[in-house]
């Protein structure tokens, strides 16, 4: 379907974007079903960011963003509301204007996560799960282990006052859930997720020690740069069962679509139909 005068526009907000995989998911899906939308990658720094929103929203023909790192927390000052989860997250990864004008920004990510490895198998209800990274992504996927019924969660990032603010979050949604704080160490957890960007260039270091990480605990990650970073490699050799990052982005594009009210997908109807290239 060509790009014309009728096309409604979904802005892809981040940087850098070479790693964006979500257009090649998204408009495959949009041509099989003749909507006239289009996914469009946007570049944009941080320094830019909060200028950009305001004018963005002020062209005719579009209908929301989908918002990736390293915009999902700054977002939150810039929407008129929030649903729940993505306060409770501190994030939001989606805006969406209304017909007034007015922007109300959500949070998928964290869902998204959650039901992609609860399909895989893995039990939420009682299992102990370390995040490293409590940005944007981190904080969204541990407030929704939380809400799967996680008994433990160990938080870590490079930003201390990151990671207690979302233990703070977390502690006042969830006052039965064991929290610990600025450990890194995966020994002793069912459940190991990489919400940071390590992985994204060459030679970054694993993020966590990967001796550690004893045979069969789960782990996830949510960089796409590749198909199977550093880490899960890492991860598989040690005999893990392992979550890419793209299959997070399959599971929550169901909960997008509906967001922007147009038709939804399954996640396999998207598997079939996405052109992912690396």
């Amino acid at each position: 379907m060509q790009i014309s005068g009728h096309t409604r526009l979904i802005a892809h907000l981040g940087y850098p974007t070479e790693s964006f995989k979500a257009p090649m998911i998204y408009n495959p899906w949009f041509e099989n079903q003749g909507v006239d939308v289009k996914v469009v990658p946007m570049g944009v720094k941080p320094e830019d960011y909060a200028a950009l929103i305001p004018t963005l929203f002020t062209l005719t023909n579009i209908a929301g963003a989908l918002v990736t790192m390293p915009h999902k927390v700054a977002t939150c000052e810039l929407v008129t509301r929030m649903s729940p989860t993505a306060q409770i997250a501190g994030a939001c990864n989606a805006i969406r204007r209304e017909a007034d004008g007015t922007l109300t920004g959500d949070m998928f990510d964290g869902d998204g996560f959650v039901r992609g490895i609860q399909r895989k198998g893995f039990r939420t209800v009682g299992a102990r799960a370390l995040v490293t990274g409590c940005g944007g992504v981190g904080s969204a996927i541990a407030a929704s282990l939380a809400a799967a019924g996680v008994s433990a969660l160990t938080l870590f990032d490079a930003r201390e006052n990151t990671a207690n603010a979302l233990a703070a979050r977390l502690q006042a949604h969830y006052p039965q859930l064991r929290l610990t704080v600025m450990s890194c160490d995966p020994a002793g957890h069912d459940l190991v997720v990489n919400a940071t960007p390590l992985g994204m260039s060459p030679g970054d270091p694993l993020p966590v020690e990967i001796s550690r990480v004893a045979p069969g605990t789960f782990i996830g990650e949510v960089v796409m740069k590749q198909e199977y970073t550093p880490f899960l490699q890492a991860a598989m050799e040690r005999g893990c069962p392992v979550q890419r990052g793209t299959d997070m982005l399959f599971e929550m594009i169901p909960a997008y679509l509906d967001f922007f009210h147009l038709p939804v997908a399954t996640p396999e109807q998207l598997q079939a139909l996405a052109d992912i290239r690396y």
